[in-house]
């Protein structure tokens, strides 16, 4: 982990310490012993340097309100070992405040009645951080730090601290889950969190077919329904995907994309993926199977949650997800039938048959943290941060507590056999006993948690080594514009028309009435500004590849 260095209030710290150094040196030389006193100084330092929440743990304990812009996170803190063992340790309790329903309307609300937590965990694409940082509204986390708790410039990378400090030298937000490129060109076991899924049974009753060609692929489908048309009573659902919601849904759209190797990028500008020939013509094998009933309705109008409960009853066939997603449901599947877990396998490639590009999180993550105004411990809560971000925290977070659900051998750590066979079998009550294996997720920090990883359940074996195939890095291309910004609503407007344009296609009559639609989109999306928004995409990536040191 690197060091950010050149803030302006460590540089006048650095030279007060040098003058009082050549200072005791001064009085030494008329004929003083200065030992003493640089051994306090000494003595200072090392103070200054230690992590401030094993300072704070010996206060009085407080209670941070941490709002997780997630409505389907359900893990409390206060019952299980790890939230237990952090709070004795940093002296903060957590108040978790989840939404109810629509996550934007609950987050907009909160903004809007600056009634911002102690501490909060969204999506870094949302454009309510940019909101939050030009209201005002948040606390720049490197003044926190120089002011409170230095330990912070120990424990971030420094990569993400460029990356996220803007423009007036601050940084208002970190990252979990983080990758760099640096991080991609040195590790061999990052993962990609996006695999082409089948149910294993079924996938090998009808001869294990090859699935990369749109022939293949409807074909296998199509078998599939006739050989399976139920599951314990339930209607198979042929084709799974991710949710419906306001921007698309990745499953028929990035995961496909990257599945087919459509660029980012051609000829130095930001490539229209959406309106691909290879993706088109694919979407148009979807919608052949939409005509003759194997998208069922429940994809396009199930919640997370009930999507959820069909994928640990095993009723989809196949599927484009992520599949870190889905181990839980992978496990209850196991424990049922070893033969009805998903497998991964090759999925739909392109005419040329090119690898699929598969993507780590990037330097942006999946979540970010900030600190509100409005939190009346601001220097409990950098510390509390710092101390999730640090490789202890890291440890807590990941494998719990020594002696209790790991022991060390051979100077490696290796869950209780207990412990393990709890996570592989029912994560929710291990999370309410336990709360370790980044139950607590919005800090983790994947790469560095690589070095305690466990022997993978069979269950989920065969998706973790598939997770390493064809991995790219592709940060450079997150865009985001300023929010209340032109091009931000622009890009908004154009994002709604796709989720109701992506539908439209997948349930269109013929092909015919699909090109109508695609065409009517196209229109639409050129009156709302998309020539003029490609191009400052393309001048953005243009800026983030030099910022990631990117040829």
């Amino acid at each position: 982990m690197g060091r950010k260095h050149g803030k302006q209030k460590r540089v006048m710290s650095a030279c007060m310490v040098l003058g009082m150094l050549a200072g005791l040196c001064a009085c030494a030389g008329e004929g003083q012993t200065a030992g003493t006193d640089i051994g306090k100084t000494t003595e200072i330092k090392e103070a200054e340097e230690l992590p401030a929440w094993q300072q704070y743990a010996k206060e009085d304990p407080v209670t941070l309100d941490w709002y997780i812009n997630f409505s389907w996170f359900a893990t409390p803190w206060g019952e299980n070992l790890v939230s237990k063992t952090i709070t004795k340790e940093t002296g903060v309790n957590i108040n978790f405040i989840t939404p109810i329903g629509t996550e934007t309307e609950k987050l907009n609300a909160l903004i809007a009645a600056d009634s911002l937590p102690d501490l909060i965990t969204l999506g870094w694409w949302e454009p309510q951080v940019t909101e939050m940082i030009s209201k005002d509204m948040v606390y720049a986390l490197n003044e926190l730090a120089d002011e409170y708790d230095p330990y912070f410039w120990k424990v971030t990378d420094e990569t993400a601290v460029n990356w996220f400090t803007m423009d007036d030298g601050n940084i208002y937000e970190y990252p979990n889950s983080s990758i760099t490129p640096k991080d991609v060109a040195e590790n061999e076991n990052i993962r990609s969190n996006q695999e082409f899924l089948v149910r294993k049974d079924i996938y090998e009753a009808i001869g294990a077919p090859d699935m990369t060609t749109p022939e293949g692929f409807y074909d296998a489908v199509k078998k599939a329904a006739e050989m399976f048309p139920e599951i314990d009573g339930e209607p198979l659902i042929p084709v799974g995907a991710h949710v419906f919601d306001d921007k698309g849904n990745v499953s028929f759209d990035k995961y496909l994309m990257n599945s087919l190797a459509v660029p980012w990028e051609k000829n130095g500008q930001y490539y229209d993926r959406y309106t691909d020939p290879e993706y088109i013509r694919w979407l148009k094998v979807f919608r052949q199977l939409g005509e003759e009933g194997y998208l069922a309705n429940d994809i396009f109008v199930d919640s997370r949650t009930q999507m959820e409960e069909k994928l640990a009853q095993g009723r989809y066939f196949c599927m484009m997800y992520q599949y870190s997603d889905m181990l839980s449901q992978q496990n209850i599947l196991y424990e049922n039938d070893p033969d009805s877990i998903y497998i991964a396998v090759e999925g739909p490639k392109n005419a040329a048959g090119d690898d699929p590009l598969r993507p780590t999180t990037t330097v942006n993550g999946w979540t970010v943290t900030l600190i509100s105004k409005n939190c009346r411990n601001p220097e409990r809560a950098i510390a509390f941060m710092d101390y999730l971000m640090s490789e202890h925290g890291q440890k807590v977070t990941f494998l719990g507590v020594e002696g209790e659900t790991y022991e060390m051998q051979d100077g490696k750590p290796v869950l209780k056999d207990n412990v393990k066979q709890l996570l592989d079998s029912d994560r929710e009550t291990y999370d309410r006993l336990y709360g370790a294996d980044d139950a607590y997720w919005m800090l983790q920090d994947n790469v560095m948690q690589l070095q305690w990883e466990q022997e993978p359940s069979p269950a989920t074996a065969q998706l973790l080594d598939w997770a390493k195939k064809y991995i790219v890095y592709n940060g450079q291309y997150d865009v985001v514009f300023p929010a209340g910004s032109k091009d931000a609503e622009t890009d908004d407007r154009i994002t709604k028309l796709w989720s109701e344009t992506l539908p439209a296609l997948l349930l269109a009559g013929s092909d015919e009435e699909f090109d109508k639609i695609l065409e009517s989109f196209r229109q639409k999306r050129d009156e709302m500004g998309f020539a003029d928004l490609m191009e400052k995409k393309t001048a953005h990536i243009q800026e983030s590849k030099k910022k990631l040191g990117i040829e």
